[in-house]
């Protein structure tokens, strides 16, 4: 009998998704399969300390299996940790995370490739407050009202809101940029909101779409208070939807996950216009883990337990890692 493989879980971070951190990890611990595996945790506190530095970790594990969401987690930051230290991960690698917690050159990288996306300004915060005036001249000629201000780079749907006017864009970008450097104006689709998952085993011909999920809210918007509120309702599959829709929503999902060169799984969120246009949204490439979270939900609706997905993440990390090791720059 082979020896089990040795998973260690992160969780934690210095991101504003800590809590919903720590749960996605005691959700992925209690699904691994002890049989497998010899599962530990590995905390990371709010100011980016391990518990377990990552050179004695190198020596003790075969896999890190990231559970951290948003800043440090999905921006690239822990898997040039664990690159650099020679560890195995799961999901997206370095540069598919940072393009992908990019939203504006996501949704650029999309848009390239025929896909619809809302029309959209980016605004760095010197150029707000060198003109601000100028540019909110700008966003009502170019995006109109209402409008959608968002963080560019940011998880859960943090610091969205909904601006109904020049006045409530100025204060919306004058309180995002406090703790933002760069900001999203976006049209404001009116219509339904759905998410699709996409899971795979560590390359592009491997991958999947799940079936997508309706998001039923009492917000203005789809943000951190609605993605985590228990008023929330999601439905997967959605009703009063055709295959024909269902189809182009996964193969909008798969073409994010593909073209933004995510791995492992991701989720995207897509929203339907009354006149049935779909809009691409952003993509998550470190989607919630939790019991609550959309994608685990998802992949039982569409045949697939989540003691599944665990174990094509994990294979996934094994590929990379092969991948990397076969570089003859990596073994010189």
């Amino acid at each position: 009998m082979s020896a089990k493989k040795r998973i260690a879980v992160l969780m934690g971070g210095p991101s504003p998704e800590f809590d919903v951190s720590l749960k996605s990890g005691s959700h992925v611990m209690e699904r691994l399969d002890p049989e497998r595996y010899e599962v530990r945790g590995v905390f990371i506190d709010r100011e980016g300390n391990w518990d377990t530095p990552p050179k004695k970790l190198a020596k003790e594990t075969d896999c890190a299996f990231v559970a951290l969401h948003g800043v440090y987690g999905e921006d690239g930051t822990v898997q040039s940790i664990l690159e650099r230290h020679n560890i195995p991960y799961t999901g997206s690698r370095m540069l598919s995370s940072a393009l992908a917690m990019n939203k504006f050159l996501a949704l650029q990288a999309l848009a390239d490739h025929d896909v619809r996306i809302p029309v959209t300004l980016f605004i760095p915060r010197a150029e707000w407050r060198a003109s601000s005036e100028i540019t909110l001249t700008t966003i009502g000629e170019r995006v109109g009202y209402p409008a959608i201000i968002k963080p560019n780079r940011s998880g859960s749907s943090i610091g969205v809101s909904i601006a109904r006017n020049r006045e409530e864009a100025g204060e919306a970008l004058g309180h995002l940029f406090h703790s933002s450097d760069e900001a999203l104006v976006q049209e404001f689709v009116r219509g339904r909101e759905f998410t699709c998952g996409v899971v795979d085993r560590g390359w592009p011909e491997s991958a999947f779409a799940l079936f997508p999920t309706e998001i039923f809210h009492r917000d203005d918007v789809w943000g951190y208070h609605a993605k985590y509120s228990p008023e929330t309702i999601e439905m997967t599959p959605p009703k009063n939807l055709d295959e024909h829709r269902i189809s182009e929503m996964q193969k909008i999902a798969r073409r994010a996950h593909e073209k933004l060169g995510a791995s492992g799984c991701s989720r995207t969120d897509i929203i339907m216009s009354a006149k049935g246009a779909l809009y691409y949204l952003e993509t998550n490439t470190i989607p919630g883990f939790t019991r609550e979270s959309l994608l685990p939900k998802a992949a039982e609706a569409s045949g697939v337990p989540f003691e599944k997905v665990l174990d094509m993440l994990v294979d996934g990390a094994a590929h990379h890692e092969r991948l990397r090791a076969s570089r003859p720059s990596d073994r010189a």
